[in-house]
C-alpha cells in the first residue's frame, strides 16, 4: 500500500504506480495524480485492512504520517513512528547503544532561559520533529546560539506555514552532541521478522563545517558495498530496541573509527521529495517497489560499467536569504555547469525553500563539480 501526499510526488513513482498497478490510497493528492494518470486508488477502509493484515506500506512524504498515525494500529509500525519521528525520544530509547552521547530536549520558550555556561559545545540544536535540515544549528561557541535563537525566533512561523506539525514541529527542541564523522544517507527497510535489508548508501558531502545543506549526497557501486554490512549490523540492533516489522527507513549517521551514531531516523520513506529515485538513475532499480515486492540489490552485478562512478543526488537548497518571490530560476545555465545530468526536477522554492533537485553523473576522481555544486549561492542563476 502506498500513501501518497504533499508536498511532491515524482515522475518516477508516478510511472511505476501507472505500470505497476499497486494500490495507492484514495485521498485527496492521489485523486489530483489519477485524474491524469491510470493509478489503481484503493478506498481507505480497505486500505487500512491491507495494512492491518500486514501488507507493506511506503508514504511519499511525512505529511503522510498524520494519517497512519489515526488509522493504523498494528505496533510494528505505530511504535517505530512514535520513536523515531520523535528525535528526543530516539535518544532515550537507543541510549543503550551509546550511553555517553549528550542530550537534552525543552520547549522553544525555554530555550532563551538556557544558561550557555552549562551547556556543552559543540553541540546541534534541531526541532524534536524535523525534516530536511530546516531549523537545524551546529553551536560552537555563544555567538552560535544567539544567533540560532534569532533565527528561530524569526522563522519558526514559515516553518509552521511550509510544513504541518508532524513534519517540522518549532515547539519542542532538542539539543545533542556534535556527531563527528563521515555522514551517510540509507535507504533501508525491515522486514516481516525485523531484519535489515540496506537497498542504497549515500555519502553526504559539504562544504565546510557550518555545513548543513543537503547539496552533495553520492552514491557508487563501492560506498554500498563497503558500508552496507556496517549499516545492515548496526539498524539491526536499533530495531532490538523498537519492534520495527514490514517498515521502510531513511536513516542518517555518522561514522567514525567504527562508531555509528544516529543523526535522524525518517519513518515510513525513503530519501524525501523523490530523493530516493537516484537508485534509479543510478542503478536501474526503485528502492520502493523493492521494499514492497521484498527485493534486494544484486551490486555484484550493478558494479559492471559503474567503476570510477559516482551518482549524486542534490537538493538545490540553501536560496539566497533576500529572495522577494518574483525571481526566475535559470536552469538551462545551472544544468550546463554538469558534464551529464541525469534528472533535473524543478520546485518552487516559495513552497519548499528549494530550486529543486539535480541528479547528475560525475567522476569519482575530478571533484570539479562536486566542489561548485556545494559552494555556490545560486545568484549567478537568479533573475527578476
Amino acid at each position: 500500500m502506498i500513501v501518497l501526499e504533499e508536498p511532491f510526488v515524482s515522475e518516477t513513482l508516478i510511472e511505476w504506480l501507472v505500470s505497476s498497478k499497486h494500490p495507492v490510497l484514495d485521498n485527496a493528492m492521489a485523486r489530483r495524480i489519477a485524474a491524469a494518470h491510470d493509478i489503481a486508488l484503493c478506498p481507505e477502509s480497505e486500505a487500512v485492512d491491507r495494512i492491518e493484515a500486514g501488507e507493506r506500506l511506503y508514504t511519499s512524504s511525512e505529511n503522510a504520517l498524520a494519517w497512519v498515525s489515526s488509522h493504523v494500529k498494528a505496533p510494528g509500525i505505530v511504535r517505530p513512528i512514535e520513536v523515531f519521528k520523535d528525535k528526543a525520544l530516539m535518544r532515550t530509547v537507543l541510549a543503550p547503544l551509546d550511553p555517553d552521547f549528550f542530550f537534552m530536549s525543552c520547549s522553544a520558550d525555554e530555550l532563551s532561559m538556557l544558561d550557555f555556561a552549562e551547556l556543552k559545545p559543540p553541540f546541534v540544536l534541531k526541532p524534536s520533529v524535523g525534516f530536511c535540515s530546516v531549523g537545524v544549528y551546529p553551536i560552537a561557541d555563544e555567538g552560535d546560539w544567539a544567533a540560532a535563537l534569532a533565527d528561530i525566533e524569526n522563522n519558526a512561523a514559515t516553518w509552521r506555514d511550509m510544513y504541518p506539525e508532524s513534519v517540522i514541529g518549532a515547539s519542542e527542541f532538542v539539543l545533542e552532541g556534535y556527531i563527528e564523522g563521515t555522514e551517510y544517507a540509507i535507504d533501508a527497510y525491515y522486514d516481516a521478522e525485523g531484519k535489515t535489508h540496506v537497498l542504497n548508501v549515500l555519502r553526504h558531502d559539504f562544504a565546510n563545517a557550518a555545513d548543513t545543506s543537503d547539496r552533495a549526497y553520492c552514491t557508487s557501486v563501492a560506498i554500498v558495498s563497503e558500508t552496507a554490512p556496517v549499516f545492515t549490523a548496526w539498524l539491526d540492533r536499533v530495531n532490538e530496541y523498537v519492534g520495527a516489522r514490514n517498515f521502510p527507513v531513511h536513516v542518517e549517521v555518522r561514522v567514525r573509527d567504527g562508531i555509528v551514531r544516529p543523526i535522524e531516523i525518517n519513518p515510513l520513506r525513503f530519501a524525501g521529495l523523490g530523493g530516493t529515485d537516484i537508485s534509479w538513475f543510478a542503478y536501474g532499480f526503485r528502492t520502493y517497489e523493492h521494499y514492497l515486492e521484498g527485493k534486494t540489490p544484486d551490486w555484484e552485478s550493478l558494479a559492471a560499467g559503474r567503476q570510477g562512478k559516482l551518482y549524486v543526488m542534490s537538493m538545490l537548497n540553501g536560496c539566497p536569504p533576500d529572495l522577494t518571490g518574483d525571481e526566475s530560476f535559470d536552469y538551462e545555465a545551472f544544468c550546463a555547469r554538469f558534464a551529464r545530468v541525469l534528472a533535473l526536477r524543478k520546485m518552487d522554492y516559495r513552497k519548499t525553500a528549494s530550486f529543486g533537485f539535480l541528479f547528475f553523473e560525475t567522476d569519482e576522481d575530478d571533484p570539479a563539480e562536486l566542489t561548485f555544486l556545494m559552494n555556490t549561492d545560486f545568484r549567478e542563476f537568479i533573475t527578476e
